[in-house]
């Protein structure tokens, strides 16, 4: 148990490595925010603190920096504040046109929120993985490009503009949309691209310029079969002296090509549960914080926004962003009455 003056401190470090990411000392925390103790009565209270676990000592200063339990203490019991008026009728603008679909609302809060944050912002939809492919329909524009529609056993819906480099007529394009359905529905989308080259034989039986259309849907079932998730504000992060060190920068845009590291990492051991919104959680992962906050969208899909960034990001500020985003989002297009 903290004593009143080593959360006052406790607070004070944390706030300020937030605006620094310098070291404190003792020397910072009276003449900036003139704490009303010695200096030899605040490096003690540091000392303690490290002592417990809430602070660590650089190898290049005297003054100290927050550990992940120092974090995790704050965002559980010191957390202030609330959106401003001004800020939530400008995201409140964002919703205001009901003909938006639940995909493009989410893109744009995900976009705001990496703008409002300058940090890196994700959404992360329905696990693709867990889904089979319900039915394709193909709609001919003209003899050179057509549109295929992929549905799943979840109502999720994917579109794709084929253009071919020669002209195919519409009966061979019905013909491959025959057989696909016939040989793919009910297919594990994960499984799509391998059963798919199974067909190749019959595909090229029935189609003369099978292999133009073989790779059309080839290339579609590659993406389809992914993820769905849509990132923001990549580039955030470059700035930040945390992410100074390239190889750091390298492993980390690395971990952006890979949606399923995100779509795990709120089960990584330690994460914390947010009091103030149960759908949301936190994890620190050596200097950077993913905070994430699951979305209902209807009875059989969920999605994840996302907000990743050093861990001496403005918790309140974030926090308050994405809770007043996710209730928007829910409360307009999720399942609730």
């Amino acid at each position: 148990m903290l004593s009143q003056r080593q959360v006052e401190i406790l607070k004070t470090i944390v706030d300020e490595f937030i605006i620094s990411a310098e070291p404190v000392g003792s020397k910072t925390l009276m003449e900036k925010y003139h704490l009303p103790y010695s200096s030899a009565t605040i490096r003690n209270e540091m000392s303690d603190l490290e002592s417990l676990g809430y602070l660590e000592k650089t190898h290049t200063s005297s003054g100290r920096i927050p550990s992940t339990e120092g974090y995790r203490y704050y965002v559980e019991n010191l957390l202030e504040g609330k959106i401003d008026q001004q800020l939530s009728l400008a995201i409140k603008d964002i919703f205001s046109d009901r003909q938006q679909n639940v995909e493009d609302v989410i893109k744009r809060s995900c976009d705001i929120l990496s703008q409002m944050t300058n940090l890196t912002s994700m959404v992360l939809g329905p696990e693709a993985m867990d889904q089979t492919l319900e039915h394709i329909n193909l709609f001919p524009l003209d003899n050179n490009q057509a549109v295929a529609v992929f549905i799943t056993n979840q109502g999720h819906t994917e579109n794709r503009l084929f253009t071919f480099n020669e002209a195919i007529s519409v009966d061979e394009l019905a013909r491959c949309c025959v057989i696909l359905n016939d040989r793919l529905s009910g297919t594990r989308l994960n499984e799509i691209i391998e059963k798919l080259q199974l067909i190749k034989p019959l595909l090229a039986k029935s189609i003369n310029q099978y292999e133009m259309v073989f790779k059309a849907f080839f290339d579609a079932f590659l993406k389809f079969a992914e993820s769905n998730y849509y990132m923001s504000g990549a580039n955030n992060l470059i700035n930040q002296p945390e992410f100074a060190d390239v190889n750091k920068l390298k492993q980390l845009l690395i971990m952006f090509e890979n949606s399923g590291i995100w779509r795990d990492i709120k089960h990584t051991q330690g994460a914390l549960t947010l009091e103030r919104n149960p759908h949301s959680s936190l994890v620190w992962v050596d200097n950077m914080a993913v905070i994430s906050s699951t979305l209902n969208l209807t009875q059989e899909q969920t999605g994840q926004l996302m907000v990743i960034g050093p861990s001496r990001m403005q918790y309140a500020r974030v926090l308050a962003l994405m809770e007043f985003l996710s209730d928007a989002i829910e409360k307009i297009y999720g399942n609730e009455d």
